[in-house]
């Protein structure tokens, strides 16, 4: 592959694919091109000469206009590119949909299926405290144990989730806390789970019991600090001593590829990010799709301007309904707060040579893949329809990575460009979008995506991406596990008491 690649035929800019210095000629196509100045890796190059004002073409729609002309040749990147979004906006339903064959030749890894009917790729005991103010209870049921965790064979490790809300929060807030705990307590990746409660918070056990329904009572356990006697933490071993006693006999099988449910998330993007990492996830998404399977995208700020293509491609008139309240509900949240709604990318972004939230979320919005949207998702929900999902929540990594999990899904493969260590509470496998973070950051990255722009072709790079979800699926663990980074956070958007 050559010095930049011009991603669509309607483009005005080619991107970068190494650092090319000033005064190098180049051939884009079949046009060759002096560099006026350098232009970094992932960075915008003008393939024609461009006015003051006039827009800036890249995946074959406009990512902003010039704020001054720019000559053949010439660098264009945030400084220069300003974004033509703003405000609240009217959308017609105009479908344009794709249906993707089914897949003959069916898939599957190795599950645990779980009573309720769901299947879980991993079979842990976690720790879900109701408020922050048992924290350091749950951690050191936790570790206690941790020490004892080899007489457990089928139970592969034991983990709290300490956070900081479940008192002193009012209206959505007290909700979102919640409908989180309570959907982690349903997730499948959990064999059992224990939910400590303090007993004067606001998110009272006997309520919150009532928002979680019915459970596996040998698996699920409830207790209530101010209620014990003495030694609280001696309490909660004994309790998850049963809940292990219980997943004693837990053991994988065959399970079709059509019960993964996989978080489509991005972080630290860079300018490869929507030609190597995000395509290679929508490539994905479609074959997952194809098994019979699911895949949720969220970060509704990062589908700012590239709304339109998921709205054409939603299923009936009352899921673009869904997405237009999904658009504009989060609009209306900034505006709410006195922020601006296009206040992205971010400065890391930038660096790697994203200018504009809509060439952002031109990128970002390629995990999808071309699936029809078969449903939307409010913050806290569950899924339950099967197909390409959006899920309302924030761009923040570690929020919208947790809503993902919360929603039911195993597994998120997580896009990444900068580079980025953490994990929610299930496995939260990074793709590189570049080979340069692949070989800085091995510890962090599980999959090099990079590939394709150093010459491997994209159909061999997607058979060995399917062969690692599918390993992960089965067992493999990724390097957010490896590390033992695993947390949640939940979104607040009110006051605190």
């Amino acid at each position: 592959m050559g010095q930049f690649i011009k991603i669509n035929s309607a483009d005005n800019v080619a991107v970068a694919l190494s650092n090319v210095a000033a005064g190098e000629e180049c051939r884009v196509g079949d046009v060759m091109i002096t560099t006026r100045e350098d232009i970094p890796a992932g960075h915008k190059m003008a393939l024609c000469d461009l006015s003051e004002g006039e827009d800036v073409v890249k995946y074959g729609f406009p990512i902003g206009h010039l704020l001054k002309a720019v000559a053949k040749g010439g660098l264009i990147d945030h400084n220069i590119l300003k974004t033509n979004l703003s405000g609240i906006l009217d959308y017609k339903y105009e479908p344009s949909l794709v249906s993707l064959a089914e897949s003959s030749a069916k898939a599957y890894f190795k599950g645990y299926r779980r009573k309720d009917g769901q299947v879980g790729i991993r079979n842990e005991l976690w720790i879900i405290p109701t408020v922050g103010c048992v924290n350091g209870v749950v951690q050191n049921i936790c570790k206690a144990f941790e020490a004892e965790l080899a007489n457990w064979p089928s139970i592969s490790k034991v983990v709290a989730f300490p956070h900081n809300y479940g008192c002193s929060q009012l209206g959505d807030d007290h909700e979102n806390t919640r409908k989180i705990l309570a959907d982690m307590v349903h997730h499948p990746n959990a064999a059992g789970v224990l939910v400590v409660a303090l007993g004067c918070e606001n998110n009272q056990l006997d309520a919150f019991r009532k928002l979680v329904g019915d459970v596996d009572e040998d698996r699920v356990k409830f207790m209530e600090c101010q209620k014990i006697a003495d030694d609280e933490v001696a309490y909660g071993l004994g309790l998850l001593r049963e809940i292990a006693s219980a997943a004693a006999s837990d053991v994988r099988e065959d399970t079709p590829v059509s019960e993964l449910r996989v978080g489509l998330k991005c972080g630290g993007s860079d300018g490869f990010s929507g030609i190597t990492a995000n395509p290679l996830l929508g490539r994905f998404s479609d074959w997952i799709v194809s098994q019979g399977g699911t895949t949720v995208l969220t970060e509704v700020p990062e589908m700012f301007g590239a709304e339109t293509i998921l709205m054409s491609r939603c299923q009936d008139i009352t899921t673009f309904d869904k997405t237009v309240r999904l658009i504009n509900d989060f609009k209306e949240y900034f505006m709410k707060n006195n922020q601006p709604v296009y206040e992205n990318p971010s400065p890391g972004n930038k660096a790697g040579g994203i200018s504009t939230l809509e060439e952002k979320s031109l990128g970002c919005t390629q995990k999808s893949g071309k699936s029809i949207v078969r449903d939307v998702l409010k913050y806290g929900d569950r899924l339950s329809t099967k197909g390409l999902n959006l899920l309302s929540a924030p761009g923040n990594d570690l929020v919208a990575s947790t809503a993902l999990a919360a929603a039911g899904c195993q597994i998120v493969l997580f896009t990444t460009g900068r580079g980025t260590p953490f994990g929610t509470f299930v496995p939260t496998a990074k793709i590189s979008t570049n080979s340069r973070l692949a070989s800085l950051k091995p510890l962090w990255i599980d999959f090099n995506a990079g590939q394709i722009v150093d010459g491997r072709p994209s159909g061999e790079v997607d058979d060995d991406f399917i062969d690692f979800v599918i390993r992960v699926a089965s067992g493999e663990m990724v390097n957010n596990e490896k590390s033992h980074y695993s947390e949640i956070a939940i979104f607040k958007s009110g006051v605190t008491l």
